[in-house]
């Protein structure tokens, strides 16, 4: 009996390893995309944005989001401060290879809703963060293609190393490399390189907790490593599966605001 059970652990152990030597890039990023948020959210973030010398302004925001099969639809709105509150950013985001997701920024100063592009949302910042408007939405997996790199140990979490690089070649980086925390499928640490593949930007995903049983990103922070200048997101009393009305996520809404 006992030889039966060690050729048993051997027979296991050998099949734990074809299976992790079979994991691709692919297969870590899908695995990210499929981790499990419900099927609505809510959140409300305090964003510090800090230039090279030291000055930071503050920027309050108040956001849902709604799953539609695989789509997503999401909704901003600035509150604070008074010279952009009331600006609405509204995204839909398609979960389909070669169909360009919507994003519409309203900005009430001048009453006017503008729609982003899709080569504008690849190149512009949202809002003076370091964050591109394409970065406030959802990529597609096969958007890039992905290899694995390795796997290690960041800032004590083990992790897979995926390199991305995207196919469409007008994407504001060349490649970009992501450290996959393997106990929640959440980024501990992403390195974007721009087109002469020089690092450009870093994000660093600082406190990781659960809420209501979801994994939720509470703070990270976005750094141009070019100009030093920064961005630092805390999001605050974030929410899963509340009720709320698909309406929400329109462009009239968009425009008559809270």
């Amino acid at each position: 009996m006992k030889k039966v059970l060690l050729m048993l652990a051997v027979c296991l152990m050998g099949t734990t390893a074809v299976s992790a030597q079979k994991l691709t890039g692919r297969d870590v990023i899908q695995k990210v995309k499929n981790r499990p948020d419900g099927d609505t959210r809510y959140g409300e973030m305090e964003l510090t944005l800090r230039k090279k010398n030291g000055s930071t302004r503050q920027r309050k925001v108040t956001s849902w989001a709604m799953d539609e099969g695989k789509d997503t639809k999401k909704m901003m709105f600035f509150t604070y401060p008074g010279d952009v509150k009331g600006t609405g950013f509204l995204t839909w985001d398609y979960d389909q290879i070669g169909k360009e997701d919507a994003k519409w920024l309203y900005l009430p100063a001048m009453k006017k809703t503008r729609r982003i592009s899709g080569s504008s949302s690849k190149t512009d910042y949202f809002m003076g963060t370091d964050f591109t408007y394409d970065d406030m939405g959802t990529r597609h997996v096969d958007e890039d293609t992905h290899k694995l790199l390795r796997e290690e140990t960041k800032d004590g979490h083990k992790c897979w190393v995926v390199e991305s690089k995207p196919v469409d070649k007008h994407e504001i980086y060349s490649r970009k490399v992501s450290w996959i925390r393997q106990d929640c499928l959440i980024a501990a640490h992403v390195e974007y390189y721009d087109k002469l593949n020089k690092l450009h930007r870093v994000l660093t995903i600082g406190d990781v907790k659960q809420v209501q049983g979801f994994w939720t990103i509470l703070k990270m922070e976005m750094k141009n490593v070019q100009t030093e200048h920064s961005t630092v997101i805390v999001v605050k009393n974030p929410q899963y599966n509340v009720k709320v009305d698909k309406s929400l996520f329109t462009v009239a809404k968009l425009e008559k605001g809270l």
